[in-house]
């Protein structure tokens, strides 16, 4: 029998967050994944970020996850998507070479101290008296652990569909977790079932790049990690490239209708809204007579390239068909192909915030088994997993992040207060408090976190600080000066390209004005002279978004109001009147603690809560 502190099962992006953080934090770790070889697979698109997806990102790596080292690593192109909006909605996207982020991952993982690595799978959990105690793999070991985090992605009681053919695998050609799945519903855990799929891949030697639209990328791009050191940042970017579908495309797909086992019947699981398969957009989107794809590099070493917007589980022979009627791919060579996959989740309204189920003790679950979409999901779940469970063993305080303070906790917060029926894919119109919740401002949101549990280093925590106390000096800078319409004055704006005043005006309101940048910062007052760029950064967003922050800081402050009101755990919801029957049920059901939990329960409605809150109030003046 063997024993460590906590198990992490499963090597994806959840997986190897979740053991580097309890690692980290000093607790006896062990990995166990049915391939030590696939670790931090790129199963699907060969890139990290994006919109919402790269605000996710960010916070992980504020956090000391470790996805944004990994990514500047194996970074083979870095865009910038909205960069001509406003810094709350920008993204980063960064493609990355597929055969060489799992390499890292796992010299990562096999280097980390406290962190041992099993290829084997899990197949029991052992509980006794409501919580954890061990478990046992499918070779037959024993272990003795105080907590188990579940990032089984899309292995648990999983089928591969291409066509007609349905293979029993959690990825092609890998072996489905179907005891783990078994063992789940036996302890009672509410189980769904999602179904996500991928695209096929390519040769390049088969495209013809000549009538392809090439794509961009940025020509100075900054380190996805703020770890990264700028001193051996160089990357040598690759072109992505532009395909479209036509009409003769969507002719070949509409004529295997009835061959495609998203409509005959043959997958019953839900597929993500936001990221449908190509015989679903032609479908539901039948006026439309092109679609884009995006044909991307796979790697830098050899000539795989990946159709991004072919997601298919269509039948091989389909799949060569409407690839070749594309303009540029006429003689595609198809290397891997396409296909859906069906797998178990648990319901994430069976969690608490901390990402720790309700019905087992120690049992935490992160990634795609909480109904999730997407690499950065994964990894954001299961830093805060891993870390959760650290805490656990340590008898500490949970760890959960509010939605005014991250992406992450906007996340969390909307799996386990409303469940999911559906992939959950992270985008920036799902936060409220967007403009405070940046990617160019996770680290100064979320640093103290990461220092605080050992996930970062002190030179990395205290130059956080020195940016977020050099920008709100700043900020105050600009709030307290004042330039008056002398003639000093109106030659120096004009020096700058600037706009004449016509009276007293703050240097906040300069500042604020779109034409503002850093050269006409410094140069408008030495204040600034010296200032380090990236409080520079922070000093002119802040400006521009002043006023909208405040305002959101005085939402965020009636928010914090509403969730310190606690809901009586004896409060008889039947009896309240006028609450109807749906809304009593989901009540008792999510058992919410606060006023702002109940909130958030999927169909509440403001004459809901005030009625609750009346209750409430009645309550606590009677005690």
């Amino acid at each position: 029998m063997k024993h460590s502190d906590i198990i992490v099962v499963g090597g994806g992006h959840a997986g190897v967050e979740a053991a580097i953080a309890c690692a980290k934090m000093g607790q006896k770790t062990a990995l166990i994944t049915p391939l030590v070889s696939q670790i931090g697979a790129i199963s699907c698109n060969p890139a990290i970020g994006g919109l919402g997806k790269g605000h996710l990102a960010k916070e992980v790596d504020a956090l000391g996850g470790v996805m944004g080292l990994l990514t500047d690593k194996a970074a083979l192109q870095y865009r910038s998507l909205n960069a001509s909006k406003g810094p709350a909605v920008r993204g980063t996207r960064v493609q990355i070479d597929m055969d060489a982020y799992p390499i890292y991952a796992r010299e990562y993982c096999l280097e980390q101290k406290n962190l041992s690595v099993s290829q084997d799978m899990l197949e029991d959990i052992i509980v006794e008296n409501g919580a954890i105690v061990g478990a046992k793999t499918r070779l037959g070991i024993e272990y003795r652990c105080d907590a188990i985090v579940l990032t089984t992605g899309t292995f648990l009681d999983s089928l591969v569909h291409l066509g007609d053919k349905r293979l029993s695998m959690g990825r092609m050609g890998e072996m489905p977790s179907i005891d783990l799945a078994k063992r789940l519903k036996a302890l009672g855990f509410e189980i769904g079932r999602l179904k996500t799929g991928t695209c096929p891949r390519i040769d390049s030697k088969s495209i013809d790049f000549g009538k392809l639209q090439r794509q961009a990328n940025d020509e100075n791009p900054k380190p996805f990690s703020l770890k990264t050191p700028a001193r051996s940042f160089a990357p040598v970017q690759m072109p992505c490239f532009i395909a479209e579908t036509n009409e003769k495309t969507h002719e070949i797909i509409r004529a295997a209708f009835d061959r495609a086992p998203v409509f005959t019947g043959q997958i019953t699981g839900v597929g993500p809204r936001y990221c449908p398969s190509i015989e679903d957009k032609i479908n539901r989107f039948s006026d439309r007579t092109s679609h884009q794809i995006f044909v991307e590099p796979q790697s830098r070493a050899n000539g795989e390239y990946y159709l991004n917007g072919l997601s298919t589980s269509l039948p091989i022979d389909v799949q060569e068909a409407f690839i070749r009627s594309m303009n540029g791919l006429e003689n595609a060579i198809i290397t891997r192909y396409g296909y859906a996959i069906e797998y178990d989740f648990v319901q994430p309204t069976e969690l608490d915030r901390n990402l720790e189920t309700k019905r087992v003790r120690g049992l935490f679950c992160a990634g795609q088994i909480n109904g999730t979409t997407g690499y950065e999901e994964a990894a954001a779940q299961g830093v805060m997993a891993g870390i959760n469970a650290a805490l656990y063993v340590k008898s500490a305080e949970a760890f959960v992040l509010g939605r005014e303070e991250a992406y992450i906790g906007v996340l969390i917060d909307d799996l386990v207060t409303k469940g999911t029926n559906e992939p959950y894919r992270m985008f920036t119109s799902r936060a409220e408090y967007r403009l405070s919740l940046r990617e160019d401002n996770a680290d100064t949101r979320l640093a103290g976190y990461g220092y605080r549990y050992g996930l970062i280093d002190r030179d990395f925590f205290e130059n956080t600080e020195r940016k977020a106390r050099a920008a709100k000096e700043g900020l105050d800078y600009l709030r307290s000066h004042f330039l008056t319409n002398n003639a000093e004055t109106l030659r120096r704006l004009k020096e700058l390209g600037e706009e004449p005043i016509g009276e007293k005006t703050s240097l906040l309101t300069i500042a604020s004005r779109p034409s503002f940048n850093e050269v006409k910062l410094r140069a408008i007052d030495d204040f600034f002279k010296n200032e380090q760029t990236d409080a520079i950064e922070q000093i002119l967003i802040g400006a521009k978004y002043d006023y909208y922050l405040d305002k959101q800081q005085e939402q965020i402050d009636r928010m914090k109001e509403m969730k310190a009101l606690e809901i009586p755990a004896d409060l008889d919801v039947d009896s309240i009147e006028g609450l109807g029957a749906e809304i009593r049920q989901k009540l008792n059901k999510f058992k919410p603690q606060t006023l702002f939990d109940a909130e958030k329960i999927s169909g509440m409605t403001p004459a809901a809560l005030d009625l609750l809150a009346l209750r409430i109030a009645l309550i606590n003046k009677r005690r």
